[in-house]
């Protein structure tokens, strides 16, 4: 058997324990069936029990420490619940959620993934019945743009305050985004072939054509980077002439979001641009209790990237045994299709993972149930 991958498992706050729990037994269900090269360390931080104890959300050499692993599954971060507890541990969302900006920015995950597609089973909160087609890639730049954290605030406290929060973009970080999104692009339009499921979009020369890439700015305002978008992007789009562009200032987007999501295909964004249309775009597919997230490192297999579910911590719900792990098992299958590109194996059972809990939520969407028997009935599919 060759040398393991390692998985660093963060189960975190609220109900991410719940949910981990349940994607564990299904790693070690694949594990045992199929002869994984695949072995996992269970981390108590970053949470808010272990700032609780140590004063700090997660050690100091904690990006040292997870360096050697080849990915990092993460439950939730944030307030812990349970919400009728007044007296509950509970920390600013900036110290509580701190730790996901160091990790993507320590391991350089610039790319934030999230697929939003309407399976069977899963909530159709649009009436119009085009929303079933909903399949759509949002690309979200991960490691500059509004989130670099520069920035500060003056005469703190006082009625003369300033703060200030800088915005920073690199055309290097622009072009690997885009040129990301056109390489995803072409895959999605070849897997739609294999599965003979083609899809058409147009292009300004009235040509049409089998994948799309939208970019979203805001460049009638925020001209300076949203040019420089704009620029890169049709300098990339030079090299995919078979890839249909489109081009949508955010708030525009929002509302195309709602009012033809299935008009879309790949969508790049910026950090807080991407985040706020990812979230969109989750509900779009059935919610947050569906939705898979990754924070991704395509340039460096010896840093690991992070796989997280798009919903929080879920304080209202907390240690009631109710919360629903099937966002966390799509994001543990999207894991294992990542560490595929190491280990083919590792891809065959993400796929097989992503259709058990496919197959259980076409089948069992309409139903409440709580997350033990969710899981069961995914570990049922499995065996």
């Amino acid at each position: 058997m060759p040398q393991p991958l390692r998985i660093a498992v963060m189960p975190g706050d609220g109900i991410g324990p719940e949910v981990v729990t349940e994607a564990v037994h299904c790693l070690e269900t694949l594990r045992e069936k199929h002869q994984l090269p695949v072995e996992w360390t269970r981390f108590p931080w970053p949470s808010h029990a272990w700032h609780e104890q140590y004063g700090e959300v997660m050690p100091g050499d904690a990006l040292e420490q997870l360096r050697d692993y080849h990915a990092i599954l993460l439950g939730a971060l944030g307030d812990p619940g349970p919400m009728d507890d007044p007296d509950r541990y509970l920390l600013p969302d900036s110290v509580s959620l701190a730790p996901l900006l160091d990790m993507r920015k320590g391991f350089d995950q610039w790319v934030c993934e999230r697929p939003a597609r309407l399976l069977p089973g899963a909530r159709q909160y649009l009436a119009d019945d085009r929303a079933r087609d909903i399949d759509m890639l949002v690309i979200r730049e991960n490691s500059e743009g509004e989130y670099v954290g520069q920035g500060g605030r003056l005469r703190q406290g006082t009625e003369h305050e300033v703060a200030t929060q800088m915005e920073v973009f690199t055309r290097r970080g622009t072009e690997r985004i885009i040129r990301y999104g056109f390489e995803q692009a072409r895959l999605r339009a070849e897997a739609r072939r294999r599965d003979g499921h083609k899809r058409e979009f147009p292009t300004r020369s009235g040509k049409r054509c089998e994948s799309q890439v939208c970019v979203v700015t805001k460049r009638n305002a925020l001209r300076y980077w949203g040019d420089m978008y704009t620029e890169v992007f049709e300098e990339v789009a030079a090299d995919y002439p078979d890839v249909a562009t489109h081009h949508e200032l955010i708030d525009a987007a929002c509302m195309k979001f709602v009012q033809s999501p299935w008009a879309f295909d790949v969508v790049v964004a910026s950090n807080l641009q991407g985040d706020i249309l990812t979230d969109l775009a989750a509900v779009l597919s059935g919610g947050m209790g569906v939705a898979p997230s990754c924070n991704l490192n395509p340039d460096n297999p010896d840093l690991p990237s992070m796989f997280e579910p798009t919903h929080g911590s879920a304080p209202d719900i907390a240690g009631q045994g109710i919360a629903d792990p099937t966002a966390m098992l799509f994001t543990t299958a999207r894991m294992l299709e990542w560490l595929g590109r190491r280990e083919p194996v590792l891809s065959t059972a993400g796929r097989e993972l992503f259709d058990a809990v496919a197959a259980d939520l076409a089948e069992n969407g309409g139903t409440r149930r709580d997350t033990r028997e969710i899981g069961d009935s995914v570990l049922g599919r499995l065996r």
